[in-house]
């Protein structure tokens, strides 16, 4: 009866409900993805919640990426199973998650995650009421726990492209918005409004620039006209998850090109303190794209990529501007490095929440570098044995390309570094002994008349006798 009632006081508030979307059911002889190019983990897991009688299909990135002819590097499943009931299906499986409550299930070295169909969580199906407890006062969802239909669950997604179902069983795609045409014209679009859809979660700014980027595909102009406008909105997501997203940007080998973005979208600002800064000036914006396409091509050519060296990268400068302040105030060199070490460190969790795991893989990067400078005695034998002398090394190599440091010490340390025993020993002697010729000779310093005449005279004397 209660329910009644709070129906009619807010029904001219609530919006209006969109019609059902009408799906397309779209068989494999048109979009051409075959269930054995499902990974085994989504195929057992779409099975047993077959058989236990619920509907699960493989959703989201990896439908796209198989229909851009790119490979997937997980496969997700979405059903109509709550968590707990997912849950009780699969032994190695466990719920994560408080605004997303999901479940990961393992199969060997596979990690499927299912997640349930979902409702919009702006009106509690519950009550009809608007749901004001699961926003905070910038439209920003708290919670999305809501469980809904599959074709609720379409409405509430980000882009029409990540809104495509499979059917493991059928081999068949369910399109609800249109997301197939849109990857076949290479578009990203947003379901739904998009000033509301990015005031609910502002990520889905960063995910549209990440996507552009790695997918090689336009942002249509209606999801892309207000991002510049609703950029500050970035600064009430939580620091951690903000990370998150931004590492994934960095990691998706199109950071160059995403950050290129970013900025010419005002999407830069407070991610990375003063990077629009750093790309304004000549060595800065030279250094930072050297680390960005190195990142890009190992990523690319799947090699192994540290976070930590990528942030040590982008806040570089930052840590160079504050130690050359210090030293100009008088601090000593190494003293001065540690302290703009830990305030530009201390400034970048403001905004985004860099895990302390990485905190000793940036700072031996940059302690490092003033060790390379020291070409004597026994000093680059032991920068050799440092275990983090090859992270740092890749680091002062940037340095020099960027025109930082004179490119003559990384030429040297490029030898060094895999010449044998007698040539090193050669290198160094070579080195000193260029230092001494550089060196200015200390001259005596002259002697006054009155001595010199003392001395004749002393001789005169000496001669008489």
């Amino acid at each position: 009866m209660i329910h009644k009632f709070f129906r009619r006081i807010f029904a001219r508030n609530l919006p209006a409900v969109s019609t059902a979307p009408v799906v397309r059911m779209i068989p494999r002889k048109e979009h051409g993805i075959s269930r054995q190019q499902i990974s085994p983990g989504a195929l057992k897991v779409t099975a047993a919640l077959h058989q236990a009688g619920f509907s699960a299909f493989v959703v989201g990135g990896a439908i796209r990426d198989l229909l851009l002819g790119l490979e997937p590097k997980d496969f997700d499943v979405a059903t109509n199973a709550t968590p707990e009931e997912v849950r009780t299906l699969f032994r190695r499986s466990r719920i994560i998650g408080r605004r997303f409550r999901l479940v990961h299930v393992n199969y060997g070295n596979e990690m499927v995650e299912v997640s349930t169909f979902r409702a919009n969580c702006s009106i509690d199906n519950n009550t009809g009421i608007p749901a004001q407890s699961y926003a905070d006062q910038h439209g920003r969802l708290l919670h999305d726990n809501i469980f809904g239909s599959q074709e609720e669950d379409v409405m509430r997604r980000d882009f029409t492209i990540n809104a495509l179902f499979y059917n493991p069983a059928t081999e068949e795609i369910l399109d609800y918005l249109g997301g197939y045409e849109d990857i076949k014209a290479k578009r990203l679009r947003i379901i739904g409004e998009p000033v509301q859809r990015y005031r609910e979660d502002p990520v889905r700014m960063l995910r549209a620039v990440r996507l552009a980027a790695k997918l090689d595909i336009q942002i249509d102009d209606s999801a892309a006209a207000p991002i510049g406008n609703l950029a500050p909105l970035l600064q009430n997501v939580p620091a951690a998850r903000l990370f998150d997203e931004m590492l994934k940007l960095l990691m998706s080998g199109h950071s160059l090109a995403c950050v290129v973005d970013l900025r010419m979208r005002g999407l830069h600002h407070g991610l990375l303190p003063m990077l629009d800064v750093i790309l304004e000036q000549p060595l800065g914006e030279r250094f930072i794209t050297l680390a960005l396409k190195n990142t890009d091509e190992r990523v690319q050519q799947d090699k192994p990529v540290s976070p930590g060296f990528l942030f040590a990268a982008l806040l570089w400068h930052e840590v160079l501007t504050a130690w050359n302040k210090r030293q100009a105030a008088g601090e000593k060199p190494l003293p001065a490095l540690h302290s703009a070490m830990v305030e530009t460190l201390a400034l970048q969790r403001q905004q985004l929440a860099i895990p302390r795991r990485l905190d000793s893989i940036i700072y031996d990067i940059w302690t490092l570098q003033p060790r390379f400078l020291a070409r004597a005695g026994r000093k680059p034998f032991r920068l050799l044995e440092h275990p983090r002398f090859r992270a740092a090394y890749d680091f002062f190599w940037l340095r020099c390309e960027s025109g930082e440091i004179n490119m003559e010490a990384g030429q040297w340390w490029k030898v060094f570094q895999h010449a044998d025993g007698a040539a090193r020993e050669a290198m160094l002697l070579k080195e000193t002994v260029s230092k001494r010729r550089k060196r200015p000779r200390r001259r005596k310093p002259a002697e006054s008349a009155d001595r010199k005449s003392s001395d004749a005279s002393c001789l005169m004397i000496s001669a008489e006798k």
